[in-house]
């Protein structure tokens, strides 16, 4: 039998402004998908409308949890940013082939691909796959804006009783 937690943890961390890490740890499913989806909009609220979500960590997705996924999506693009997925577990990685989602989350394999990738100007805003190119004024590409870079913190939420 598997064990099942009622808890789940995200790390966070701002390696650039207007960008953040949050590493998973836990099941995301009916018991902590409303708990990701309030922290990490938590997260994006603040003026991180980037956001990276490092799954290594996580040992079950079920629907409730895709669902969180994707309403963390729409709120990255709602507030002008974006949201990936980093080190997506085989399990999850299959779900998400099998919705279609990962036409329209990126997935990279890891949080630093991740980073890089926003980092030089590829963002999910627009576009056919939601993907667009911004470059500046001097030739290079504009780094996402919005918060300034804090230390890591940790988040530890349970479930509403």
């Amino acid at each position: 039998m598997t064990d099942v937690t009622d808890t789940l943890q995200l790390t966070v961390q701002h390696p650039h402004p207007g960008l953040a890490i949050a590493t998973v740890l836990g099941d995301v499913d009916t018991r902590t998908a409303d708990t990701l989806r309030r922290e990490a909009s938590e997260i994006i609220q603040p003026g991180c409308p980037h956001l990276v979500l490092d799954l290594s960590r996580v040992r079950c997705c079920d629907s409730a949890g895709l669902s969180a996924l994707i309403g963390l999506w729409h709120a990255a693009r709602a507030a002008g940013g974006a949201l990936r997925l980093a080190d997506v577990p085989d399990r999850l990685m299959r779900m998400l082939v099998l919705t279609g989602v990962d036409a329209v989350l990126p997935v990279h394999a890891t949080a630093a691909e991740a980073v890089t990738t926003m980092t030089a100007g590829l963002f999910t805003s627009a576009g056919e796959h939601g993907s667009i190119t911004r470059a500046s004024a001097d030739g290079g590409t504009d780094e996402p804006t919005g918060c300034s870079a804090r230390p890591a913190t940790a988040l530890t939420a349970s479930p509403p009783n």
